[in-house]
């Protein structure tokens, strides 16, 4: 049975302006994942976020849930894939994190690398540049993806 992976890419506009504790600095969703066409390799999904972690890699993102906050239409995404009870593994990640990830970190073969399987020669590289032009306008904690998995 095959694992896919659904979600979106969401940012706090009003944060960078006003600091994270104003009333509108909200989170909004800026992109859902289906656009940027990200695949399925489960090598990059156990990497970045523990799923089908046969590999032995140290997730980046593992388990967070649904950010208590998550902008309206990640919770309206998320619901229409069934939420809690048909979906799994949902968790988060934020640009800071993922600007800060050690992207030469292997598995437990030591033959694969996040960056081999997850970074900017991979599926993602559109989702990670994506990320990185909203990190450069809101700023990099200002900006997260938001993931799950179906059964």
């Amino acid at each position: 049975m095959s694992t896919d992976v659904s979600g979106m890419i969401e940012c706090r506009p009003g944060a960078r302006i006003w600091g994270v504790d104003d009333e509108d600095s909200v989170w909004v969703g800026a992109i859902d994942l289906i656009v940027l066409h990200t695949g399925n390799a489960y090598d990059a999904l156990a990497c970045l976020f523990g799923v089908r972690n046969s590999y032995g890699f140290r997730p980046l993102a593992e388990g967070r849930g649904l950010p208590v906050d998550a902008s309206d239409e990640v919770r309206a995404a998320f619901a229409g894939y069934g939420g809690p009870d048909d979906v799994h593994s949902t968790t988060w990640i934020t640009g800071d994190e993922l600007a800060g990830a050690d992207w030469d970190e292997t598995d437990r073969s030591g033959t694969r690398s996040r960056r081999a399987v997850a970074g900017d020669a991979s599926y993602w590289r559109p989702t990670w540049e994506v990320i990185r032009t909203l990190g450069g306008l809101h700023g990099a904690e200002n900006v997260r993806l938001v993931v799950w998995f179906d059964y």
